[in-house]
């Protein structure tokens, strides 16, 4: 009942933006492709990251995870904040699903979005530059460890926040400025010592890093370091999501 009913739910949540999908998919890829185009054109012939990688090149892999990550949030943050203002909420508070199957289902649901968009995003970007698949493990482990942690943070937003601003200034003020320095548009081995130590200490650092590794063979940090903090920070923001939802937290009056 348990299985049968986080898949019902994980429908629902993948049907609430699929209906959607010009704004949920199609917006967030042409973003990046704007993205690629403003900052390809400026930079393209003034910054060479890795030897024989174009800028252009080295751009479109963190334009792809950042369109994971911040798309994975939106989706599972968006509906459970949604559910809970409109009332509807209800009816998944009486049926008998367990908290390990909202997670699943929200978490799910949240990933699958990203992923959407991110291969959009590269499928739209294939034309400004080549891009070969060096090392494609790593782009799968970090795809997926990042959709799933912004998916498990994305619910944690939700049950904490109580209305649409809330849920606005920690997208503002937490996702959104982390992901934009991570070093989507630069590596962080070109900034001082004392940001570049800073860069350091943003998971979402690793996650870009991991992913970019699997198309170059290069990155600024070893990618099994990028790994042990992603798969790290699964763990913690998975526990905390499972926990809240146990206790019902912000979900029961």
């Amino acid at each position: 009942m348990t299985l049968a009913g986080a898949g019902t739910l994980f429908r629902k949540e993948v049907l609430r933006f699929w209906k959607v999908g010009f704004q949920t998919v199609a917006a967030p890829v042409l973003t990046s492709v704007l993205y690629l185009l403003i900052f390809g054109q400026v930079l393209e012939d003034r910054v060479e990251v890795f030897p024989g990688v174009r800028y252009t090149s080295f751009l479109i892999p963190g334009l792809v995870m950042m369109s994971v990550l911040q798309n994975a949030f939106a989706n599972s943050s968006s509906s459970l904040i949604q559910s809970k203002i409109t009332g509807n909420l209800v009816f998944l508070l009486v049926s008998p699903l367990s908290h390990g199957a909202w997670f699943v289902a929200y978490v799910g649901a949240a990933m699958l979005r990203g992923l959407m968009v991110g291969v959009g995003v590269l499928l739209v970007t294939a034309w400004a530059a080549p891009l070969q698949a060096q090392q494609p493990g790593w782009i799968l482990v970090f795809a997926l460890l990042g959709a799933a942690i912004l998916g498990a943070l994305g619910l944690i937003a939700g049950l904490w926040a109580e209305k649409f601003d809330q849920m606005a200034a920690f997208q503002n003020f937490i996702v959104m400025p982390m992901t934009m320095l991570s070093g989507v548009f630069y590596s962080v081995q070109s900034l001082p010592p004392l940001w570049l130590a800073v860069s350091h200490l943003n998971p979402f650092f690793y996650m870009i890093d991991g992913f970019r590794r699997g198309f170059f063979g290069h990155s600024d940090v070893s990618p099994w370091l990028s790994l042990a903090v992603v798969g790290g920070c699964f763990v913690l923001v998975a526990a905390l999501a499972l926990e809240l939802l146990r206790r019902g937290y912000k979900l029961r009056a």
